[in-house]
């Protein structure tokens, strides 16, 4: 149990930093970096296809509500099943927005995208654009 509180601790604090309007896909019952996001001041809601909790918003990955997306920094997942990755890529290219993902030390999609340390290891499998930044 302790090594998964260090997990979600790491998660969260490194998310706290780096974003301001973030969701959780497949949250299920873990809310440990969730937490750490909100004590942190940040705008986090939580997602999954069976809320079992209050305030979860309910909705699937393979057929999203994209309007719930629109508008964050960043959408993140802790341990999702393999097969929601690629959907949770196209939501991010979808609403523009970062997608980090924690696996099991096991698993990844394609090439992994790119690994983000932060006491764990995260694959960021999209990145935001940033208009102020592109040439045109």
């Amino acid at each position: 149990m302790g090594r998964h509180k260090h997990i979600e601790r790491c998660i969260g604090e490194y998310i706290a930093r780096n974003y301001r309007k973030v969701a959780e896909i497949g949250v299920g019952r873990n809310f440990g970096a969730a937490a750490i996001i909100r004590d942190a001041g940040r705008s986090i809601f939580c997602t999954d296809i069976t809320p079992v909790a209050p305030g979860v918003t309910r909705d699937d990955v393979f057929s999203p509500d994209l309007s719930l997306y629109r508008g964050l920094d960043l959408i993140y997942s802790i341990r999702p099943a393999e097969e929601m990755v690629p959907p949770m890529i196209s939501i991010a290219r979808a609403v523009d927005c970062d997608l980090l993902v924690y696996h099991l030390g096991f698993e990844g999609h394609g090439d992994g995208g790119e690994i983000v340390e932060c006491g764990v290891v995260l694959h960021r499998y999209h990145a935001r654009q940033n208009p102020s930044k592109s040439v045109f």
